[in-house]
């Protein structure tokens, strides 16, 4: 067997899915990972930092990739086009995960543990975005309120992406998102809200 293996970080990646899906992410080693994947632990730290690295490894680049292309947007777009053309643009790359996406999501949601980690990378997204707006002039608030509802149509995109399955793809479901959301905008009667 040769010392490197290019398929390994996909073998260790489909062997922990699978034992988190069989016995839950709490009751499954790396030891058991490796042995399912057939490789070693050093094989494991070559590209993972522990079991949890295996769910979210590559999220790190989300903040800094959606940060840029919210920056990079046309000039002429006001504040949450720009960040809604980000979102559909960095969506597109996402594409080749979607095998993979429901069982990972899957995993996630059984645990608490991970599910505090996936509301701490989406408030760095948060962040990142809020940031992105600011530069492109945007006032703090504003950029706050926008980074907040356009992480919220991602979100959202991403669960019936990966909850249903089909030809349409995530830059797909984050247009319906944010037309659903403008939809109901809508039909908000503002005036006649207490206080207006």
């Amino acid at each position: 067997m040769p010392r490197w293996d290019p398929c390994a970080e996909d073998r260790l990646r489909e062997a922990a899915l699978e034992l988190f899906l069989e016995h839950g992410y709490e009751n499954v080693t790396v030891t058991q990972i490796t042995e399912r994947a057939g490789l070693t632990r050093r094989s494991f730290s070559r590209y993972f930092t522990d079991k949890r690295d295996v769910l979210f490894a590559g999220s790190e680049q989300l903040p800094a990739v959606l940060a840029r292309s919210v920056r990079q947007a046309d000039s002429t777009l006001s504040p949450f086009d720009a960040l809604l053309t980000a979102l559909i643009g960095v969506a597109s790359l996402l594409a080749d995960q979607a095998p993979l996406a429901a069982q990972r999501r899957a995993v996630v949601r059984a645990s608490p543990e991970l599910q505090e980690r996936g509301r701490t990378k989406f408030a760095a997204v948060t962040d990142a975005v809020v940031d992105a707006l600011r530069d492109r002039g945007t006032a703090e608030s504003e950029a706050t309120l926008l980074a907040q509802v356009g992480v919220a149509i991602f979100r959202t995109a991403f669960e019936r992406w990966t909850d249903q399955p089909d030809d349409i793809g995530l830059p797909s479901r984050i247009r319906e998102a944010a037309v659903e959301l403008a939809a109901s905008l809508g039909k908000v009667d503002f005036a006649a809200l207490p206080g207006t």
